[in-house]
Formats: C-alpha cells, sequence, structure tokens
C-alpha cells in the first residue's frame, strides 16, 4: 500500500476570487483558535480509527492556509508526526499568495517544518491579475518567490493561462519569464468557467470571453514545449517539474492512493475494515466546526466506493499521469483487471489514432498512457474508452 497523504483545508480567503469555485470563505475576522482546534480534533479522530499509517505527504490547502497562525501549522505538524508514522522524507507543502501579509509570515511556516511551499502566483502581469481579481501586484509575485526561494528547500508557484484575449507569444514571453524564476515545480491551469463564479455571469453577459478550443489547445502545447525547454517535465496534465521534485502528494491522488482529508469541505478515500471509502466533510465552515465540538469529526458521508467506480476513478486519476496505469497496480486497487475496465474496440481506435499506447515497464509491467495528444482531449477519451 502506498504511505498515506494527508490533506488539511483552511477554508478562509482575503478575498473570493471571480474565477475559483473551491470551498473558499471571506470573513472579517479570522476565527483562528477555534478552527485550530477543530482541525486538530479531526486529525486525531482519522489518526485513532487509521492507526499509525505510513505518512508520506502532508499538504495545506484552501482557501489561503498561509492565512493560518503559523502556531496552528506548526502544531498540525507535530500532531501529524506523532499519531502517525512518518516517512523520513516527509513531504510537507503549504498553498500561498504573494499579498505581503503572507509573505512576511513564511519564516515562521518554514520553522513551522514546512519544507515545499506553493505560492499563487497566476500571472506576472499586472492587467491579467486585475482581470483574475488578485490582491497582488506582478512585483509582490516576484519578490515573494525570491523570499520563498531562499527559506524554503522546495518550491512551486501557479499560473494561469488562456485568458481572455492571451495571445500565444504573450504567453511564451511570461512563461519563459516566470521559468527564470528558478522554480522546481509548476501547476499550469487553463481558465474555464466554473457554475456559481461571478465569471459565469461575466461569459453570459459576453463581457468575458475564453480563446477557442483550437488556440487554448495551441497555449497548452506550448506550455509544455516552453517547460520542456527549460528543463521542466509534464509528468501530469496541468503540472511540470524538474525530475525528482514532483509533487509527492498529488502523485498519492494521483496514484489513487489513500489520502485523508480534513477540514471544511475536505474529501478523503481511506481504505477501512476492507472498504474503501469516500469521505466528505461539511463544507459551510461555522457547520464543520460545530459538529466537531459535538462529535470529533465533521463528516457528512462515508460511502463505500464499488469495484466498478473504483475502476472510473483510477482511470480518470491515472490517464492525466505521464506514467500511465499499471495494470497490475489497477486490478490490485480496484478489484478489476485493466481490460474489463476499458471497451477494446475503442481503445484500438484511440492506439490507431495515436492518443493511447501500451508499454511494458520492466518494474511496473504492462502499462496504459495516454500520449500527448490524447491528453489534449483527455475527457472525450476517457468517456469514450470506459465501460
Amino acid at each position: 500500500m502506498l504511505p498515506l497523504a494527508l490533506y488539511i483545508h483552511w477554508p478562509f480567503c482575503l478575498a473570493k476570487c471571480p474565477y475559483c469555485d473551491f470551498n473558499s470563505h471571506v470573513r472579517d475576522t479570522l476565527p483562528q483558535a477555534r478552527f485550530a482546534a477543530a482541525l486538530r480534533a479531526e486529525l486525531a479522530f482519522e489518526a485513532e480509527r487509521l492507526g499509525r499509517r505510513r505518512l508520506g505527504s502532508i499538504f495545506f490547502g484552501g482557501g489561503t492556509p498561509s492565512l493560518m497562525a503559523p502556531a496552528t501549522v506548526a502544531a498540525l505538524i507535530d500532531d501529524a508526526r506523532t499519531l502517525f508514522d512518518p516517512a523520513d522524507d516527509l513531504e510537507i507543502t503549504l498553498e500561498a499568495n504573494p499579498t505581503s501579509i503572507e509573505a512576511g509570515r513564511f519564516a515562521e511556516f518554514r520553522a513551522a517544518g514546512v519544507g515545499r511551499v506553493s505560492i499563487g502566483i497566476q500571472s506576472l502581469d499586472d492587467d491579467a491579475l486585475r482581470l483574475l481579481g488578485r490582491q497582488h501586484s506582478a512585483a509582490q509575485a516576484i519578490a515573494a518567490l525570491e523570499l520563498a526561494r531562499g527559506l524554503f528547500p522546495r518550491l512551486s508557484f501557479d499560473l494561469i493561462y488562456a485568458r481572455p484575449g492571451q495571445t500565444l507569444p504573450a504567453w511564451r514571453a511570461e512563461l519563459d519569464r516566470a521559468l527564470g524564476l528558478a522554480a522546481d515545480h509548476l501547476s499550469l491551469y487553463q481558465l474555464t468557467i466554473e457554475p456559481g463564479t461571478r465569471f459565469e455571469a461575466l461569459h453570459r453577459q459576453g463581457a468575458i470571453v475564453l480563446p477557442d478550443p483550437d488556440d487554448a489547445a495551441a497555449l497548452y502545447v506550448e506550455t509544455a514545449t516552453t517547460a520542456a525547454r527549460h528543463g521542466l517535465l509534464g509528468y501530469e496534465v496541468s503540472n511540470y517539474a524538474r525530475p525528482g521534485s514532483e509533487s509527492r502528494h498529488n502523485l498519492a491522488y494521483w496514484r489513487y492512493g489513500d489520502y485523508a482529508g480534513i477540514g471544511p469541505g475536505a474529501h478523503g478515500r481511506l481504505s477501512l475494515d476492507g472498504a474503501l471509502l469516500a469521505t466528505r466533510r461539511h463544507r459551510a465552515p461555522e457547520l464543520w466546526a460545530e459538529r466537531v465540538e459535538r462529535c470529533g469529526h465533521g463528516s457528512t458521508a462515508e460511502t463505500p466506493i464499488a469495484p466498478a467506480e473504483r475502476a472510473r476513478e483510477m482511470l480518470l486519476m491515472g490517464l492525466r499521469l505521464g506514467e500511465g496505469i499499471a495494470a497490475t497496480a489497477f486490478e490490485r486497487r480496484t478489484g478489476l483487471p485493466l481490460d474489463a475496465a476499458l471497451d477494446p474496440s475503442m481503445v484500438a481506435a484511440c492506439i490507431e489514432e495515436d492518443y493511447l499506447r501500451w508499454s511494458d515497464d520492466p518494474a511496473r509491467g504492462r502499462v496504459l498512457s495516454a500520449t500527448g495528444e490524447g491528453r489534449l482531449r483527455l475527457e472525450a477519451l476517457l468517456a469514450a474508452i470506459a465501460v
């Protein structure tokens, strides 16, 4: 079994970005003490039923976890190390934004035990940052990156592309500039219109127009090409890293390993009592905290995942990875042979079109993976091949 991954959700932000559909909330005053206690209680609840599982990674996500008190981060890391069996190379990541109030805490987060920071830059263009509703400038972003590079052993940051009016030459120049800042990992996301967001309303009104699909595909190809030129390889559809710097936490998720999610709205996949459970917490922060205070956890549902659903989820996750899905690992995790989860005629057609490939790996055995062309149309590909 792969080591356990632990996700800790901090739901609060300084402002709600107009494109964001994550479980994030703005409050005039952050309830630091109450939520620190609730997170620690829920962590203890998960550890009690999981036992001293090997712990491979901790990821503080949000929301904006760099708004957490550093003492809370330190306490949660210490609790996790005590309650679980931490790997010698335990990866501890904290998401952060480059505003001055958050960057000013970087040294304290490093002292708390964070070894990897992931900074939400999103763009190095001030006009684009204003469009995206970000609270920082390009100059603040660069200053935060330089500060983080001197403090943390590992550094990642996010950029958003396929923005309204964005051209291929402009994206190439922005990406070249970003890649020159010496991060070892980048997450590069295509802007999408999500239900319930401010951007959805603007898009309906015609106030925001995204690049057409062909232009968006060209931007994606340019993303991979430029990242590779700087030595960062695409190991997942939206993630690029220097060899050895891949996010181990995210790999656990995409390889369909066990992960525990604590905090408002957090999801998990946990092997317990011979079943694989899908876990989900209350989304509303205050309701979640009230439930933790009453019950020791904020769960709303824990549902056993049937083999067919496991197979569908593992296909969805695994084909996002450049390494693909090993047939033996698939059967061990889902209880079904990989071939039984696939439409053979559609797989053959996709191989003929150079969207999929079978290969033999000396360590992993028979492997199914999506090609570069296949990853361009992954959603349609999955719909076609899954039974």
